[in-house]
């Protein structure tokens, strides 16, 4: 298949565009056409997850054959997931709660980043490509130990994460500190997720214009959602949660599902819009922020304005205030005007803002809502439901569920509703005991133990041992030496 730039007219062949990551323009790679005619999705929802993945993997890397990514499949999830069916739905009330963390790291991007190290391998054998790989991602909490965790001693890759100090929680940090691997590198920023973002964004534009890797047997690349092989997995829960549904008798094929999706990166929620252009009968796809609300702005307005107060919330996977798939989805609105496409991400890179044509903000609105949720009103919503359903949230479920209730009360038509669960309630320990009433004294350990012994859930075992870990990387380096820091941890 060929991929295409958001900005220009440069092309890339899907191994090429998953190696890269990011196009030498700046902007992220898309298929030429988003038409897929020999894909269906009513057969392709009958399936199994490891069915539907390799459906939808091989619809969207053809280079590959059917029997490599039927062993990629199987490579990346067999045995890793403690779900017997990867990601289950089930009813929370009168909806229903897509959960997405039973993998390695206890959170929604082991879906697809238990993936990506094996396709970026598969990518490089195609490509001929004999450097080594290094792998840079900027985390807001759950990408960075999920792509730490997928490369992990990946023969031929080297990975650098980046993500703000003071601003993931302490199961997240404990996690990508503690890793090991000899191919593992972290640092802490002193700035938050956008400035670790940009700094990523500029090493490879800044390395790429001078040259910076040559005669060194390196080349650089993205685990996060920018990467287009990191995002194509994520496509996968969708129909897997449609499929649920319909095994449940809930619906018919062709019956619309709507999506609740907490949202800072943009990519989550776009991976439905990806869903829906392959065929699935998604109805509205709710964008749920917290209170760095820039998307709910953008998508009731047009005009996406991230000169506001950054604010480190309860949901911190979610504190971003530039996203950078959205870029993805105003190309394929607009159709495929990659001139207006830089001009936009030109005006938000310089002044901070830009406004998209009234026309474009009408079809955008056509698919998606948006609505926002603060710590205090998610914490009273985890709360609620817990004492309604006994159904325990992390934080970023509770604000997805926050815009659940909210959208009930506005829709128009009555259809089934899945929120998209993107963490452990383990994770976020604090916040969860606080707002179903316990006392959270102690460290981040006692209070993991008091809330498995309140709620009856068993702590996954991947954060239980987090406790008896020694720290592996204690590196804080101002943003400014994020560059430096990669090369000084090349071969």
């Amino acid at each position: 298949m060929i991929y295409r730039s958001t900005r220009s007219p440069i092309q890339a062949s899907d191994p090429e565009a998953v190696l890269s990551g990011i196009a030498p323009d700046g902007g992220l790679f898309l298929p030429k056409e988003m038409v897929f005619p020999a894909f269906s999705a009513e057969e392709t929802v009958k399936k199994d997850f490891l069915g539907i993945a390799e459906d939808i993997l091989h619809t969207l890397f053809d280079s590959f054959t059917r029997e490599e990514i039927a062993d990629l499949v199987r490579a990346s999830y067999e045995g890793k997931f403690s779900a017997p069916d990867f990601t289950p739905t089930v009813p929370v009330g009168d909806k229903y709660v897509l959960e997405l963390f039973y993998g390695p790291t206890c959170a929604f991007k082991d879906v697809a980043l238990s993936v990506l190290p094996h396709l970026m391998v598969k990518s490089r054998e195609k490509c001929g490509v004999t450097d080594e790989i290094v792998i840079l991602t900027a985390t807001s909490g759950d990408t960075g130990k999920a792509a730490l965790c997928g490369f992990r001693d990946v023969a031929g890759t080297r990975i650098l994460v980046f993500y703000p100090h003071g601003g993931v929680s302490a199961v997240q940090r404990a996690q990508m500190v503690t890793q090991p691997g000899e191919n593992t590198f972290v640092a802490a920023i002193e700035g938050n997720f956008d400035d670790a973002q940009t700094g990523v964004k500029n090493i490879f534009a800044r390395f790429a214009a001078e040259n910076t890797l040559s005669g060194k047997g390196a080349r650089l690349s993205s685990a996060n959602s920018i990467n287009i092989g990191r995002l194509a997995p994520q496509i996968v829960y969708y129909f897997k949660a449609y499929g649920d549904l319909l095994r449940e008798g809930r619906l018919s094929f062709g019956d619309k599902v709507d999506f609740v999706v907490p949202t800072g990166n943009f990519g989550n929620i776009l991976a439905g819009y990806f869903a829906k252009k392959m065929g699935l009968p998604v109805g509205k796809l709710v964008c749920a922020s917290n209170a760095n609300n820039v998307l709910t702005d953008f998508i009731r307005t047009g005009t996406y304005d991230k000169r506001r107060p950054f604010y480190q919330t309860e949901s911190p996977s979610m504190d971003i205030l530039v996203s950078s798939n959205l870029e993805r989805l105003l190309f394929l609105l607009s159709d495929g005007d990659d001139a207006a496409m830089a001009g936009w991400m030109k005006s938000l890179s310089e002044d901070g803002v830009y406004t998209v044509p009234a026309a474009l903000l009408e079809k955008l609105q056509e698919d998606f809502a948006a609505y926002c949720c603060d710590d205090a009103k998610a914490g009273e919503v985890l709360g609620r439901i817990y004492r309604e359903t006994g159904y325990l949230a992390d934080p970023h479920t509770a604000v997805a569920l926050g815009g659940a209730e909210e959208y009930f009360r506005d829709r128009m038509e009555d259809r089934p509703l899945v929120v998209l669960s993107t963490a452990s309630p383990f994770k976020f320990s604090g916040p969860v005991m606080k707002a179903i009433g316990l006392d959270f004294e102690g460290n981040e350990f006692d209070r993991i133990r008091r809330l498995s012994e309140v709620s009856g859930l068993a702590v996954p075992p991947s954060l239980a041992e987090l406790e008896s870990l020694p720290e592996r990387h204690k590196d804080v380096i101002g943003r400014d030496r994020m560059g430096d820091f990669v090369l000084s941890h090349l071969r």
